[in-house]
């Protein structure tokens, strides 16, 4: 067998997560951190399974002998992906139950399951149940010839049920088998109802005072240990918690006649039916598992039992229950840009030069308000923007809104197809065109995931263009904990480019050469792989080439092939990346001069920065494209340069930090495996994102301690 020079995908994905857990299981990392790790642990698998196994399933069924680059059919992939996930989810629950709770305890924030209820707390939680979460409960029988349908967005309850002595039940006619030797139900759980109970201090025979222990059992418990109350005349004899993941891999009919939105929500249909691809399970009855498994058809290796929490992503809560400095990071500012005025519109400092934005690190005050001035401006004739992921509640949306109904143009690119945001990008593209608003639904068979919005503004010169790029999303909740580069500019090169961008994708104009801007799937590849045979041009062993790139996942067969060529050619390149890598690095003549760290901390880092050295005449482009086949070959996505001096020198500075850090990094090892950055006994320990907010942190103590009237005016250059 040749040597395999590509890991595998879903392999390198799951690996991620298990650094994200190992975050989570680290004791130098405040408490309720942690259990926000775990999850991000749950949740991310959550997806995996919806999409990543949902995919590898089909391909099994439909072309079984497929063999990817690192020689896995999709059956030994299978095997593998279970083997690894079991281990984690294992593992996640066993630092879950014997650590994070238990220490959780000795700080005074208690859970109390079932068995350990006092008499008050068993009264109390008997209540809630009957006056506040019975009456939103329906059971389902299943006896019946269809079992019934188990929607995969919500937690389920399984139960054995026995009569009760003495009390005659009539048979039920439209039982699938009335000599069954047991008797199921099933509860669906509803998503709107508190995970977490507190225990009200006055159920609590302590001190009451301010340190007192605080008190709390789970929903979880809740339900199994009341619901004999849902089936009179029945006792409960077993009870089982369970929740489903569906086949979430699925594509409209973009070739469809009929209107779009309604393909779409035929999608997110099929959804709740699809496919079963795992159960994760309580173990407290084999005998309910033996019967579900059967009635769903899951094989073994599909089934994930677990000792006690089904979704331990529930005590995230307890962060906003018990928050406190002992048990958190501490609070970090946003803090707002200081070449950025807070009361004036920043149409004059545009004209001045650009701004950049480095969330979460800097405010995303910025981003709202330039589109909010730009819809309340009567100068501003135009907006044109994409919005891929933009949250719920989204003050751009209703500035956008407004302006619409104001008379302004507006054009803006809702991308549907955006996964698990597709009905809430409906709910908005239907609110848009109510206003006024042009609106787009991405492009066919391509997902428009570049971030750009576009200003026209008449000024007493002429008409000017403002632009926006960034590398993430229009969603300011996710821009308090995603990091992302952004830049304000009123280049006219960059904002003709913008225009021409907004051109192509909005109709039947031509394909225009855009000399700055680089579109996905047209320019973007060919621009990567130029600028990489240009430093494998201009590399020698006295002077060698140097490409530095952060991205968050790196698996496309062609930009690995070059970047190995460039490798074997002397260049040396230094990778940060968050996610999936199947690169191998340090092979000797393949990747000796490849090295590839992974940043893990209280930041999703989110940011594309692609550096070149370009024999000292330095070139830096920011991206919303990461280097994978979907972003580079099937999105609309734009890279964009990095024109202004004193951004390029701030940007490139910030990009070192993350390969010197050495607290929450992971370096990638030539077989796949990811090991963490050990601190030599002489050094300082060194994290990027602290020091970028300390950095931020300085720089908002110089702009307090500088005079209002002073100020410097740096010119575009």
């Amino acid at each position: 067998m040749s040597q395999i020079k590509f890991f595998n995908r879903e392999l390198s994905w799951i690996e991620f997560n298990a650094r994200v857990l190992a975050e989570g299981c680290r004791k130098d990392v405040p408490l309720l951190e942690r259990l926000t790790s775990m999850s991000f642990v749950t949740s991310n698998f959550s997806e995996f399974f919806k999409v990543r196994v949902a995919s590898i399933k089909r391909n099994l069924r439909n072309n079984p002998l497929l063999v990817d680059e690192s020689f896995n059919t999709p059956q030994s992939l299978l095997k593998k992906i279970s083997l690894r996930c079991h281990e984690l989810i294992a593992k996640q629950h066993e630092a879950l139950e014997t650590d994070i709770l238990p220490s959780l305890r000795a700080q005074g924030i208690c859970y109390v399951g079932a068995k350990d209820w006092n008499g008050e707390q068993k009264s109390y939680v008997e209540s809630i149940f009957r006056h506040d979460i019975a009456p939103v409960l329906t059971p389902q029988r299943s006896d019946t010839p269809l079992f019934p349908r188990i929607n995969g967005q919500h937690l389920h309850a399984a139960f054995l049920l026995e009569p009760m002595a003495g009390i005659h039940l009539r048979a039920n006619p439209f039982a699938a088998d009335p000599d069954s030797s047991y008797i199921l139900a099933l509860l669906q759980i509803p998503s709107n109802l508190d995970r977490i109970i507190p225990f009200p201090d006055e159920n609590i025979s302590l001190d009451s005072s301010a340190s007192a222990p605080k008190y709390f059992t789970v929903l979880d418990d809740v339900i199994a240990s009341c619901s004999t109350g849902l089936f009179p005349g029945y006792r409960v004899t077993q009870s089982m918690l369970f929740k489903l993941e569906r086949d979430a891999d699925m594509a409209v009919d973009e070739d469809a006649t009929s209107n779009y939105i309604q393909e779409m929500e035929k999608v997110l249909e099929k959804r709740e039916s699809s496919n079963i691809i795992m159960m994760i399970c309580t173990t407290s009855s084999p005998k309910l598992l033996q019967i579900i498994q059967e009635k769903l058809s899951l094989a073994d290796e599909d089934v994930y039992p677990v000792n006690s929490f089904v979704d331990p992503s529930i005590f995230v809560q307890l962060k906003t229950l018990y928050g406190s400095k002992e048990l958190c990071y501490p609070k970090w500012q946003h803090f707002y840009p200081c070449d950025l005025p807070e009361e004036d519109t920043y149409w004059n400092t545009l004209r001045q030069h650009d701004i950049l934005l480095n969330v979460p690190y800097q405010s995303y005050e910025p981003v709202v308000k330039f589109i909010e001035d730009a819809c309340a401006d009567e100068s501003v004739l135009a907006i044109k923007m994409t919005l891929y992921r933009t949250g719920s509640n989204s003050p751009i949306v209703k500035a956008l809104e407004k302006a619409a109904r104001a008379g302004k143009s507006v054009t803006v690119f809702v991308e549907l197809k955006a996964r698990f945001d597709e009905q809430r990008n409906i709910s908005w593209a239907e609110q848009l065109e109510k206003a006024g608003a042009i609106v787009i639904y991405g492009v066919v068979k391509l997902k428009v995931h570049a971030k750009i919005c576009l200003v026209v503004r008449r000024e007493s010169d002429g008409l000017r263009r403002y632009v926006h790029l960034s590398t993430g999303n229009y969603n300011p909740a996710t821009a308090a904990s995603y990091q992302d580069f952004s830049i304000f500019s009123c280049r006219h090169e960059i904002s003709t480019d913008a225009s021409l961008f907004f051109n192509v994708i909005s109709g039947y104009s031509a394909l225009q050469p855009m000399h700055h801007l680089y579109m996905a799937p047209v320019t973007l590849k060919s621009r990567l792989f130029e600028l990489i045979d240009r430093e494998i041009q201009q590399s020698s062993p006295d002077s060698p080439g140097l490409i530095i790139a952060k991205m968050n996942s790196l698996c496309h067969k062609e930009v690995i092939e070059k970047l190995y060529q460039a490798s074997c050619a002397g260049v040396k390149i230094m990778l940060n990346v968050r996610g999936i890598c199947t690169l191998l690095p340090g092979l000797e003549g393949l990747s000796k001069n490849i090295s590839v760290v992974s940043i893990v901390d209280r930041y999703l880092e989110h940011s594309r920065v692609f550096y070149f050295q370009n024999g000292g005449d330095e070139e830096l482009y920011l991206s919303s494209a990461d280097w994978m086949d979907r972003n580079l070959d099937r999105r609309i996505e734009l890279m964009f340069p990095v024109a202004d001096k004193e951004i390029f020198k701030n940007i490139k500075e910030e990009l070192m930090y993350y390969f010197k850090d050495n607290t929450h990094s992971y370096n990638l090892l030539p077989d796949g495996k990811w090991k963490r950055k050990s601190v030599p006994a002489k050094e300082k320990t060194f994290s990027a994102q602290e020091a970028l907010y300390k950095k931020y942190s300085r720089l908002e103590e110089v702009k307090k301690s500088t005079p209002k009237t002073e100020f410097t005016v740096r010119r575009n250059g």
